[in-house]
């Protein structure tokens, strides 16, 4: 299956609703009145656009809609305002310039598939040739370990690891010089989604990323949020969470394929400015994509 047909596949609950709704909505023989630009606001609320995102991309399209005829002709407009929701990704050029190992802090609560994520994208980048090297740096929650171990051998990469319940700080600095040494290319860093103790999750993610600047300046070059795509609008108040505390450069939204409300994708990239690097629609490996605005909202609509 391609990546086109796999991103269908992953987003089938969502595109029942939207091509359901939004081909009724847009059929030929219908005029453009302020009923049919209410139920499309209201489709796009359904698809857990968020309130602000809709009410943005209604103006817009209520706009350029006085100089149409058809409904039919609308589609493509709210298919353009859509991909245009997303901040740009930074080229692999641009982030193949760090000297050293690329640094990726990977954060997020646990029950995203935070861990899982990270596991996929250590298969991704060592058959795209690179050299890679895992942190375990959740050390209050064991199963994340073994976890991380499984993936880990899948992808063929070393890992750092300290006792249950050590300085995760400790862990990421200590791997950071193992990558230096080792001439790793990229270094993931698995963090706490929850600590088991009194010890405030936020200070200890804040601590990591110190650490980690310390030893290379700079680093980390990237802080990837992973957030679940079936809780919605919560994933919003996660994201600003974690992003006042590290500083979220990008975003991973994983579980698409679990949820009718795939609007969230747009909603949370807007929202945090942000740019959505990875999206998941499946359990597979290959089920973890790299985020195209053109491609989703294609995949959405077609």
């Amino acid at each position: 299956m391609g990546i086109f047909n796999s991103l269908k596949k992953g987003l089938s609950k969502t595109r029942e609703i939207l091509l359901t709704d939004v081909n009724d909505l847009f059929s030929s023989e219908r005029a453009i009145d302020d009923a049919l630009l209410e139920e499309l606001e209201e489709i796009l609320i359904m698809s857990d656009l968020g309130m602000d995102v809709t009410m943005e991309i209604m103006e817009k399209i209520s706009k350029k809609a006085k100089k149409l005829k058809k409904a039919d002709e609308l589609k493509s407009i709210l298919k353009e305002e859509l991909k245009s929701l997303f901040p740009q990704t930074p080229s692999i050029e641009a982030e193949a310039q760090t000297t050293g190992p690329r640094v990726i802090m990977v954060v997020g609560v646990n029950g995203t598939g935070k861990t899982t994520t990270l596991g996929k994208l250590a298969v991704k980048f060592t058959a795209e040739g690179k050299t890679v090297l895992i942190a375990a740096a959740d050390t209050f929650r064991a199963a994340a370990v073994e976890q991380l171990e499984i993936w880990a051998n899948r992808a063929q990469v070393k890992m750092v690891k300290h006792r249950e319940g050590a300085d995760p700080a400790a862990v990421a600095f200590d791997a950071v010089e193992a990558s230096i040494a080792r001439g790793i290319d990229i270094l993931l860093i698995d963090t706490a989604g929850r600590l088991h103790t009194q010890k405030n999750l936020m200070e200890e993610l804040k601590k990591i990323k110190r650490s980690v600047g310390k030893r290379l300046a700079g680093a980390p070059h990237e802080v990837l949020m992973v957030l679940d795509a079936t809780t919605g609008q919560n994933a919003l108040s996660q994201a600003a969470l974690f992003n006042d505390a590290v500083g979220i450069t990008a975003l991973a939204l994983t579980k698409l394929d679990g949820t009718a409300k795939g609007g969230v994708v747009a909603s949370v990239a807007r929202t945090m400015d942000v740019p959505l690097k990875y999206i998941g629609v499946g359990e597979g490996i290959e089920d973890l994509q790299n985020f195209d605005a053109t491609l989703f909202v294609n995949a959405l609509f077609d």
